[in-house]
Parts: C-alpha cells; sequence; structure tokens
C-alpha cells in the first residue's frame, strides 16, 4: 500500500513559487543586477526599483495554481494536466514573515490562479496583504488583481499595496478572443485597469500606488505596431507606471493557440520580446512617441537592428548632433548613447571645456564608436 503524505506549507510553496515564474510581471530588466534569481531553496526573488530610488527584493509566489480561466497560453489553465495545490493566507503570512525575519526578502509579490471564482481568489490575496499590515509591515507588498473582481475587491487592494497590476495580455478585442473563452476583454480586463488608474490618479488619497501591467507576446496574432500603440495609450491615457512583455515560448499552452501553429521559433519570439523592452525604453525615457517607432512592412520590429539605430537610418537630416552644444533631449536620441552616457557629456560640459572624442565620459566601447557616427565635435 502507497501512502501519500499531504504536503507541508514549505513543500507547498515549493512548487506554488515555482508555478509564478509564468507570470513574469517585473521580472524584466535593463541591468546584470535587476534579473530574477532563484534563492537556494528555490523560491523565486525578484529585485525592483522603488518610487523612492531604492531597491527591494521580492518574494514572488502564487496563493494557489487551481484556475478555472482557460488562458490558452497558460499551463496551469483549466483541464491541464498540473499538480493543483494552494495555500491559506495564515499560512501564507507566517511563510512571508519567516523569509523576511531571515533577511532573506525585504517584499511580496502575490498572485493565484482563480479558484472559486474572482472575488473569492481575491479575497483571499487581500486576507494576506491585510495580515501584514496588521502586524506592522509596511513594506512593499505588491498584489495581482485578477479578471473579473469587483470593484470593491479592486479598492481594498489598491487600499493595501504597494502596487497591484492586471495583465492586458494582447492588444484589442479580436486578439484576446484567441486567447481565453472565459474572460470578457472589455469587462475584466480593461473595466479594472481603468478603475485602478483613477483610484491611483494624482492628487487621490492613493496617489502613491504604482499600477503596471503585461503582455504576452505571440501567443495571439498580435503585431509589434498594436503592442506598442496599446502601451502608448496606457502610459499617456491611463498612466501605468510600467508595462512589460513577456514571450510566449511554445510548447506551453494549447495546440489551438495562434502562437502554437505559427511556426516562430521560440528564439525569435525572445527576440520580439527584447525589441520591444527597447522600444519601451524610447518612449518612457528618450521622449520618442508610439508613431515615431520605426517598423516592418509587416507591423513588427525589427530583429536584425535595434529600433534606435533603425529610426536614426531613417531620418539622416537629424544628423550630426553636436556634443558641444545640443541639448539633452538631442543627444539621447544618437544611437549608442544611453542615459549614463549624456550625463556625462552634460557634466563634463559644465567646466567648459571642448569634447573632442568621446573617451573623455567612459573607456572606449562598440556603443561608443557607434555613436561617434553621428556625433560632431
Amino acid at each position: 500500500m502507497l501512502i501519500r503524505k499531504a504536503p507541508d506549507v514549505e513543500q507547498k510553496l515549493d512548487l506554488l513559487s515555482r508555478d509564478s515564474m509564468y507570470d513574469l510581471a517585473c521580472a524584466c530588466a535593463t541591468r546584470g543586477d535587476e534579473h530574477r534569481r532563484r534563492s537556494k531553496d528555490g523560491k523565486w526573488i525578484y529585485p525592483v526599483s522603488l518610487p523612492s530610488g531604492g531597491r527591494t527584493f521580492l518574494f514572488k509566489t502564487l496563493l494557489s495554481n487551481e484556475c478555472a480561466n482557460n488562458c490558452r497560453y497558460c499551463p496551469l489553465r483549466a483541464g491541464s494536466d498540473s499538480r493543483r495545490l494552494s495555500i491559506t493566507p495564515e499560512e501564507m503570512a507566517g511563510a512571508f514573515f519567516d523569509y523576511y525575519r531571515k533577511g532573506r526578502v525585504s517584499g511580496l509579490f502575490l498572485s493565484s490562479g482563480v479558484k472559486g471564482g474572482p472575488d473569492n481568489a481575491m479575497e483571499r490575496i487581500n486576507t494576506v496583504a491585510l495580515h501584514l499590515r496588521r502586524r506592522g509591515f509596511r513594506g512593499y507588498i505588491h498584489l495581482k488583481v485578477l479578471p473579473g473582481a469587483s470593484d470593491q475587491a479592486i479598492r481594498q487592494a489598491v487600499g493595501l499595496a504597494s502596487a497591484v497590476s492586471i495583465n492586458i495580455e494582447t492588444p484589442g478585442e479580436e486578439n484576446f478572443r484567441l486567447l481565453s473563452t472565459t474572460k470578457k476583454y472589455a469587462a475584466d480586463i480593461l473595466r479594472p485597469i481603468k478603475l485602478i488608474s483613477r483610484l491611483t490618479a494624482r492628487g487621490s488619497c492613493r496617489s502613491g500606488v504604482k499600477q503596471t501591467t503585461q503582455f504576452v507576446v505571440g501567443a495571439s496574432k498580435e503585431t509589434d505596431n498594436e503592442i506598442i500603440r496599446y502601451a502608448w495609450k496606457l502610459y499617456k491615457g491611463l498612466k501605468l507606471s510600467r508595462v512589460y512583455f513577456s514571450a510566449y515560448q511554445r510548447g506551453a499552452g494549447s495546440p489551438d493557440l495562434p502562437g502554437e501553429r505559427s511556426g516562430v521559433s521560440n528564439e525569435a519570439l525572445l527576440g520580439r520580446e527584447h525589441r520591444l523592452y527597447q522600444t519601451d525604453w524610447l518612449i518612457r525615457k528618450y521622449g520618442f512617441r508610439a508613431d515615431e517607432i520605426p517598423l516592418c512592412p509587416d507591423g513588427n520590429l525589427s530583429l536584425d537592428i535595434d529600433p534606435k539605430e533603425m529610426w536614426a537610418k531613417a531620418h539622416p537630416e537629424f544628423f550630426p548632433v553636436y556634443v558641444n552644444r545640443d541639448g539633452r533631449e538631442r543627444l539621447l536620441r544618437v544611437p549608442g548613447l544611453g542615459e549614463t552616457a549624456v550625463n556625462r557629456i552634460m557634466e563634463y560640459r559644465k567646466s567648459g571645456r571642448q569634447i573632442r572624442a568621446l573617451d573623455v565620459i567612459g573607456r572606449k566601447s562598440k556603443l561608443l564608436v557607434k555613436a561617434s557616427d553621428y556625433l560632431a565635435f
């Protein structure tokens, strides 16, 4: 006779923490020290930049991997062959405080499958945050808002969290219908995003709470152009703090998913994700508009050349940029110059000395060599 013991809290967290990797919001990085990593006991630990400029490490996990939704790109979708586990809010709060007291993490990123309906699952998520706050934790908590959650549940989450997110998944109703038949795009996705935007608007009592979202890249039939234009609206119209992109990896989803039938390699999908992050940086940091981003005839970004350099090649009239007199905005449009390099140029110019070569701002590199082709000294 085989006697199978019920898993304890630590064993449940082993699986739930591993399954949380399918939600990659806040997992991207622009520097080496920003990448997610595993702790020694297999939990996902995520570095996050705080609004104050500091950094914290988040313990990221699910409360449950049981889900009623049939998101065709998700390995945990309803009907899939996965081992199902849940942990109680009290167990989760206790486990977090154990990690927190040991100094392993200083914040929490909490999500869940939709078990027992959106509001039931949201109540359990919010209860964890409520336990932490009542026990005196004032640190960083990121709560996932689940599709279809009620206004009341969303308001409570915003009142407890440092940041909240609901994944937009794909641009537009037509693309969304190819991903799920159990969720409604306008009611379950767009409505909560707009409500959170109002609740966290400047001047509101919760204006310090950040909102993020995530696109799944390549699961549906969306183009990069569609994603970029939706992201622009989310930034400019709804004032989201960050938009993230997660490349769909073939083999994880339903066989009838467009991303499974497309024949596009996983490597190419990761390339799309990378180019979208570069584009996001241009929009958020370098002053580019969505309609300035150069695209290929099929509506996608080039995988062979980064969007900033592609824009420069398409606009020779903009160059050269004069390194000793042009403003920060023009310098940031130069391929090979990032924020750090431009800051060093502006600081060097304060001394009144002329820049004759870029080696005065840093060691010679491929990027600085590239930049020199677009500059006049």
